[in-house]
This record gives structure tokens, sequence and C-alpha cells, in this order.
């Protein structure tokens, strides 16, 4: 039996994160991942969509197993089958066994399969993270001309532009009134769709799925409504749930979103295992409330509070705040923190405030795209709740910028006066600078 002082099963997002921290951190501790996905084969997870587009192949979106070797963390690839919390060792599939002082879960979530007639046909194809299985997706695209996708959410619209690329008709399926409706306020998501349409791509709201047709092939789907649309290919993707089976049968805790429980230090309810991820349950920054938000960059912020807190606590999980952003064709949208209605549903009574101007300076730059921001603020504390974001290329980066002020709880007289730098090519003019006017606007409301 092999023995580590750390060990992690999972090889995505939080599992080599908290293994490089780990490293980092306890500079003389052995470091081990436990993963499934062969050398080579890791996936990026936020990439999977452009593999059937801009990337163009699997095997060009793949973690590079640098990131373990290069930080002299110990690889085995083989399944976690078991956890003996006792003797502090994980069993595998192929029969070997590692013990453990401290063990990291990051085995993190799969894609919910709805139970509905037909998921079992010939090119019917889930979000499932192998490089196999969407090799196989890639495959079965070469004999496709329309494509229904099930779900209206980040990787729906992502996964539907994509193929849009390929010259392939694309209708995407939502049971909900708008796409991204669970991300966004109804603006931006009216934005979105918009976008889409403009592309070529039908959208079908307020619609859910009754059944996916065919013998042993896909040939379309049924709508509740009793509307049939051609389909040579489907594309599911509704949500993810967490992994916990292994947690499950080690007898950890379950919490309240059916994923492994945690304390704000990452620890489980075993204080030698802790759990980072997807599989992990996280609580609102806002309400301390347990959230099922998965993120990548959530699972990488885990890893590194889980990696430092192996064997001496030093970092505190204060809750997750969420940010993310999307493009559609050249067009970004992004999130941090919470929106209009959901900061409504939480009780906080609230301000907000929308600002719009070029995102270059002066207008008529070369590419530049109307960017706009919308800010929510608590009426008590003049504390920023969340900001919305749509525009170009710098969107991803502004909603980090929105994050950073969020986690610091910035106020909307601070946010009015924070300093920025701008240049003509990359910002807004600093003489309308959104995010400035934004909360300038929103304190003549407070």
């Amino acid at each position: 039996m092999e023995k580590t002082d750390v060990l992690i099963i999972g090889g995505s997002a939080a599992g080599p994160v908290a293994g490089v921290t780990a490293r980092k951190h306890y500079k003389d501790s052995r470091v081990t991942v436990i993963r499934k996905e062969k050398e080579g084969q890791v996936l990026v997870p936020c990439g999977i969509p452009y593999i059937f587009g801009t990337v163009g192949a699997p095997e060009k979106n793949i973690i590079p197993d640098a990131l373990l070797s290069g930080n002299n963390i110990d690889l085995i690839v083989d399944e976690a089958t078991s956890i003996d919390r006792e003797a502090k060792t994980v069993t595998t599939a192929k029969g070997n066994s590692a013990g453990y002082e401290k063990l990291v879960l990051a085995t993190g979530a799969a894609p919910i399969k709805i139970p509905i007639p037909g998921r079992d046909l010939e090119n019917v194809f889930f979000a499932i993270k192998d490089v196999d299985y969407l090799n196989g997706l890639l495959k079965a695209l070469d004999g496709v001309k329309d494509v229904v996708i099930i779900g209206g959410g980040f990787i729906g619209l992502e996964f539907g532009d994509e193929l849009r690329k390929r010259g392939l008709n694309i209708t995407i399926v939502e049971m909900l009134p708008h796409c991204l409706q669970l991300v966004f306020d109804e603006n931006f998501c009216a934005s979105a769709e918009d976008k889409l349409k403009e592309r070529g791509i039908n959208i079908r709201t307020n619609a859910r799925v009754e059944a996916i047709l065919g013998q042993k092939k896909v040939t379309g789907v049924k709508l509740a409504d009793g509307e049939q649309l051609k389909a040579d290919l489907v594309f599911m993707c509704i949500g993810v749930r967490p992994s916990t089976e292994l947690a499950q049968k080690a007898g950890l805790q379950i919490g309240e979103t059916k994923a492994i429980w945690v304390d704000e230090y990452g620890r489980t309810s075993d204080k030698d295992i802790f759990a980072a991820g997807d599989c992990a349950e996280k609580r609102s920054f806002f309400t301390a409330k347990a959230s099922a938000l998965k993120l990548a960059s959530i699972a990488t912020t885990e890893g590194r509070i889980v990696g430092a807190n192996l064997f001496e606590l030093r970092r505190r999980n204060e809750g997750i705040i969420g940010g993310f952003a999307t493009v559609i064709g050249d067009s970004g949208l992004g999130l941090a923190g919470l929106t209009e209605t959901q900061a409504k549903a939480a009780g906080f009574e609230i301000a907000t405030s929308e600002a719009k101007t070029p995102d270059k300076h002066p207008g008529s730059m070369p590419g530049a795209k109307q960017f706009a921001v919308k800010l929510v603020f608590e009426r008590a504390s003049q504390q920023i709740l969340g900001g919305q974001v749509s525009g170009g290329s710098t969107v991803g980066e502004v909603v980090n910028v929105l994050a950073a002020l969020i986690q610091n709880r910035t106020r909307a007289n601070e946010i009015a006066t924070f300093q920025y730098g701008t240049h003509p090519f990359f910002t807004p003019s600093p003489i309308v600078y959104p995010i400035a006017n934004a909360a300038e606007a929103a304190l003549l409301m407070m």
C-alpha cells in the first residue's frame, strides 16, 4: 500500500489547484492525485462548448499534466471506489489502496439526465467531460443538419452558438420565459436572445420537452404543446448534480443541496477529509444560506482554500459571490453577485442604476461596442450586491472587477471615486467610466 501525506481524488478544476496550493504551503509533504482520466485527457471544463467550433477537438482543450509533475505531485490513474475512514485508506477499481494523512474530495458533478422517453436514442448527447465521449459527439456532427438543444443556460447557448458556425440549424428549448433567466435580469436575457436570433438560432422559451422521437436514432423532439421539432441530434444540458457517491458510502454528512457538507475551512464531517469544487456544498456570501451554484472559478478558489488549510487552518471561505461571463458571436454578457431579482428574493431593500457608453474612446475607435452596466446596492449599507455587464471582449475582466468590489463590501460612494486606469483601445472614456457613473447615479436614489 502506498502512503501519502495528502491524497486528492479528482483531476479537474478543484483537485489540481488544491494539490498545487498544498505543495506551496507544506513543502515537505507528499501530495498525490487519483483520477480516472488518462494522462493528457483532463478537459478544461469551460472550454467544452468550443471544442465543436472555435477550438476544433477535445485534444486541444486539455489541462496539461505538467501542472502536477511540475509541482512534484504524484499521479495515480485509477478510480477511487471506497474510503476507509478508520484506516485512512482509499481503495481503487484496480484493487490497489493508498493511505493518507489528509484526504481531499474533488469528485465534481455529473450531468442531469431527465427521465424522458427517447433519451437513450442514438445521437442524444450530454455535457459529459470525457475525451472519447466528446470525440463521438464531434464525429456524429458530420452527418447532422438539425440540432435541438434542451436547456437555455450558459452551456446550451455557447454550444448552440458554436454549432451555428458549422452552418447547422439550431433550436434551443428552454422551460423558463427566458434563456439565462437563472443568471440575469430580464433585459439582459432579452439582449442575449436577440443576439442569438441575429445569428440564425431558433429559440423556444416557455417550452417543455415531452419526448425525444425516433426508433434507433433520434429524428425529432416533441414539446408539451404538441409541436414537433426536427432533429438529427439532441444535446441535453439542463444542469448537473454533485458526485457524492464516494462520500456517502464513507458516511460523510451530505448538505441541503445534496452536495458534501463542509465548514468554512472546507472540512467535511471528518476533520481529516476536505471537499472542494462541484461536489462540495456552498454558502452564499450574501445570505449564508446553502447555494447550488457551481462554477470552475468557484472550484479553484475552494481548492486554494482547502490546499492551504490541510494541516493548519489558514484561510476561511466567506461564501460564494459567483462571477461568470459568456459570449455570443463577438458580444459578451457577464455577472458578479446578485441580480435585482435575486436581491429582492433574498429580502434586501435595494437601489439599482445603469450606465451605457462605448467600450473604447472615442466611440469612433475601430471595433468599439456599446457597453452597459447595471449595479445593485443595498440601500441601508450602500454596499454593492451585484453587477451585470454587456459589451465586447472586456466583459470578463469587468466582471472580475465587480466581484472584487463585492467581496470587499465596497459602498457606492467608494465606487464612484475608486481609481481606475483607462486607454482608448481597452476601456470606456474616463469621463463617463460606466462603473463609477452607475455608482454615482445609485447614490441619488439612496
